[in-house]
């Protein structure tokens, strides 16, 4: 490990995750028109969020930060992709790694990986992915940060994994180990067309929540078991594009398909910036 991995790693470890979380948390969520106002402005100017992608673009209109941060956008502006047996891109972001799950490993950068078991918190969920294909796209301050559905997929089973709330900007995933694999994490199964899809929400620190579509808020409360849910009967059926959840602050998406079900595109590779809806993959 670098010198620079090693800092990297040692003053991330010693913070306090999930207090800092929760006090941010307070913070974006303060309806003190003053300081929402501030804290929304600064990161406009500073992140360079395009506001004309947003549905609602009167700042006053939002009554917290998190309200901006997890703004709706115009309809027209995310086109999903029309093409039969397409792979849809569930976020904005950048692709941090995507390619084959190698025996059991997911690659996170040069020499870390983990185990989908590890991610899954499951050994016998993760061998439904063995020798599969996966994604990790990563969303930054300035992007959108609702997710959406890259097939079409039934809710068959949700995890909450508990964990640390390690930053998951490229510095620090090149430098902790096993990262995405550490920090606390909401897990959705969906049983589609292709076979099994997990759809893995990654925290970070100064995420102060995650949740879903159908359950709403599913962390915090932040505890110390994982809790699993499952859903034989009245199961919600999400199209392909239609919204599964949100980050309340920013943090990552790591999509799992079955083995010899799918590929990705040619150009879809670390450092891509993509967009929402775009195909990014084909059955």
């Amino acid at each position: 490990m670098t010198l620079k991995n090693t800092f990297v790693t040692l003053s991330q470890t010693i913070l306090p995750h999930h207090a800092l979380s929760v006090l941010v948390s307070k913070f974006t969520h303060s309806k003190h028109v003053a300081w929402k106002n501030f804290l929304t402005n600064k990161i406009i100017s500073h992140y360079g969020v395009n506001m004309d992608e947003a549905l609602t673009q009167d700042l006053s209109e939002f009554k917290s930060f998190n309200e901006f941060f997890t703004r709706e956008l115009k309809p027209e502006i995310r086109p999903l992709t029309t093409d039969i047996g397409a792979i849809a891109s569930p976020a904005d972001g950048v692709v941090s790694q995507s390619g084959h799950i190698t025996q059991g490993d997911i690659f996170q950068a040069k020499g870390k990986s983990f185990t989908t078991a590890q991610l899954l918190g499951d050994e016998q969920l993760a061998e439904k992915f063995n020798d599969g294909m996966f994604t990790t796209i990563y969303l930054s301050p300035k992007d959108y940060h609702r997710l959406h559905m890259p097939v079409t997929g039934t809710l068959r089973e949700m995890i909450h994994i508990p964990g640390r709330l390690f930053s998951v900007n490229t510095a620090t995933t090149h430098a902790v180990p096993r990262l995405f694999a550490r920090n606390e994490r909401v897990v959705a199964i969906f049983d589609t067309e292709i076979g099994q899809m997990a759809l893995v929400l990654v925290g970070a620190i100064f995420v102060s929540s995650i949740e879903t579509v159908w359950h709403g808020v599913v962390t915090p409360p932040t505890i110390k078991t994982i809790r699993t849910w499952k859903y034989e009967s009245n199961a919600p059926t999400l199209k392909i594009g239609e919204e599964m959840g949100r980050f309340n602050m920013g943090s990552t998406i790591i999509v799992l398909f079955e083995k010899d079900k799918m590929t990705w595109n040619e150009d879809f590779t670390a450092e891509k910036a993509v967009n929402m809806g775009e195909k990014i993959g084909q059955f």
